[in-house]
């Protein structure tokens, strides 16, 4: 699943992407609760791309910080595609950057059902194209990921770093 050519550790692929394009990225995060960031952050000039991560746990925050809509978070719970979406494009737009990723799932070891089971993720990304181009975009995945809550959470992260740079480089192809 590892989008990278295996010679580097994603998060360090993903500055690179951002570096070279003079991009700008902005993280929204629940089940994950800022370790989507850390990773960002553990490559050495990170500060030249990395605007803010927004943890979001709670619905209100999710709300608040995020204009994720209460009909939303309502009809659908925290744990949902439209709210990945919403997330990812409230970090990206609130932060005015490039690039906004969200992560929201179920950690667990509980709060799991058969509708939604644990280790259920959905990673929004949102790209702000240049205005006037109408390429801007969000766009979520959905992922069941297997093992305790500490794996799913960094299983968790490293898809959505994954599927960030996906998108950074499906981008890039299509200039």
């Amino acid at each position: 699943m590892d989008d990278t050519d295996g010679s580097e550790p994603v998060e360090a692929a993903l500055g690179a992407l951002l570096t070279e394009r003079e991009e700008t990225l902005a993280t929204a995060e629940s089940l994950t609760g800022g370790l989507v960031g850390s990773r960002v952050t553990d490559v050495p000039g990170a500060s030249a791309y990395f605007d803010r991560g927004f943890v979001t746990y709670a619905y209100d925050a999710k709300r608040e910080l995020l204009g994720v809509s209460r009909e939303s978070l309502d009809a659908e719970g925290a744990v949902s595609a439209t709210v990945a979406e919403q997330m990812a494009a409230g970090a990206r737009d609130r932060a005015d950057t490039t690039w906004g990723v969200a992560t929201t799932g179920i950690a667990g070891p509980g709060g799991g059902s058969a509708e939604k089971p644990v280790g259920l993720v959905y990673v929004g990304v949102a790209y702000a194209a240049p205005w006037g181009t109408e390429a801007s975009f969000v766009r979520t995945e959905r992922f069941v990921l297997d093992g305790d809550r500490g794996h799913i959470k960094e299983r968790a992260v490293e898809v959505a770093l994954e599927a960030l740079v996906r998108a950074i480089r499906e981008v890039a192809a299509a200039e």
